[in-house]
């Protein structure tokens, strides 16, 4: 098992637009979308340069591929209520940002919107959700597809592929049983280690590329201070959920009693002490029957 790695999220900040180091982003992205992905280049955007918001832990990457799409890659450690909103103005962001206005619509670029996140999005059971858009008949139910001009002239099949593509890697709620080749990868997105029988593509060079020992004095500096700044947040993060519990208990402790449920019973719900649950009644001026 090869430990002692740079966490994903900062190497993709730092280390992965290097064009010496497209390898380890290319095996990620043809693991995720099941075809060999080059990545020509990587490009600047309003979106993905470096200020002061940087605090919120936000990645963004814009890569462009051989075929000519565009590629966005966000790594995200931070709990957002409006995440999903933010993707669609990141796709949209970027479509509006590579046309120019004397071009022609046929110049918008395809984009498939990488999003790897490190908390609870939205609700589900898989730890890898994949959106794209599909034009179905409400009467018929059939697909609509392209003319087949439209098809010598795009390389798409449906209407529907010349629209963006979305991603959300669930990373917290991987198992960590590495089945397939894209588990490999998500293991090592979760716990920064990459066993020795990995074959995933990308991971070989991933283990040799992202030593933290190979960093220099100035980068092991910022990578320590990141990883801190990981370790603060999430923290902050538990206890925040902590109290959350704890609070929830004490309203469901002050509403049995309301009811007349009896202390004891209060107790084995909530798992507090009798002489806790004797504290909350007090400090809420609550009488107990």
């Amino acid at each position: 098992m090869s430990s002692n790695l740079i966490r994903f999220d900062w190497a993709a900040k730092r280390l992965l637009r290097q064009k010496s180091n497209f390898v380890v982003l290319e095996g990620l992205l043809s693991t995720l979308l099941n075809e060999d992905i080059h990545i020509v280049r990587m490009l600047e955007s309003e979106s993905n340069q470096e200020t002061a918001a940087d605090k919120f832990n936000r990645v963004d990457m814009l890569a462009e591929n051989s075929n000519g799409e565009l590629i966005i890659v966000e790594v995200q450690n931070n709990r957002e209520l409006v995440y999903f909103h933010r993707m669609l103005y990141g796709v949209s962001k970027a479509i509006t940002e590579y046309i120019s206005k004397s071009e022609e619509y046929d110049k918008i670029k395809k984009i498939y919107s990488i999003n790897i996140v490190y908390f609870g999005l939205g609700q589900g059971e898989d730890y890898v959700y994949h959106g794209r858009t599909e034009f179905r008949g409400i009467h018929k139910n059939d697909v609509l597809k392209l003319s087949e001009r439209q098809r010598e002239q795009f390389t798409y099949k449906d209407a529907g592929d010349l629209f963006p593509e979305y991603y959300v890697i669930r990373v917290n709620e991987f198992n960590e049983n590495a089945v397939t080749s894209l588990d490999e990868w998500i293991l090592f997105l979760k716990t920064g280690e990459i066993p020795d029988h990995a074959s995933a593509k990308g991971l070989s060079e991933a283990r040799e590329r992202l030593q933290e020992e190979k960093l220099s004095n100035e980068e092991r500096e910022a990578y320590n201070a990141h990883m801190e700044s990981v370790r603060y947040e999430k923290s902050v993060i538990q206890t925040s959920l902590i109290d959350g519990k704890t609070e929830g208990k004490v309203e469901v402790v002050i509403a049995s009693v309301k009811v007349g449920l009896p202390i004891e019973t209060i107790a084995e719900i909530t798992g507090f002490t009798t002489d806790k649950i004797s504290e909350i009644l007090k400090q809420h001026s609550v009488q107990s029957e």
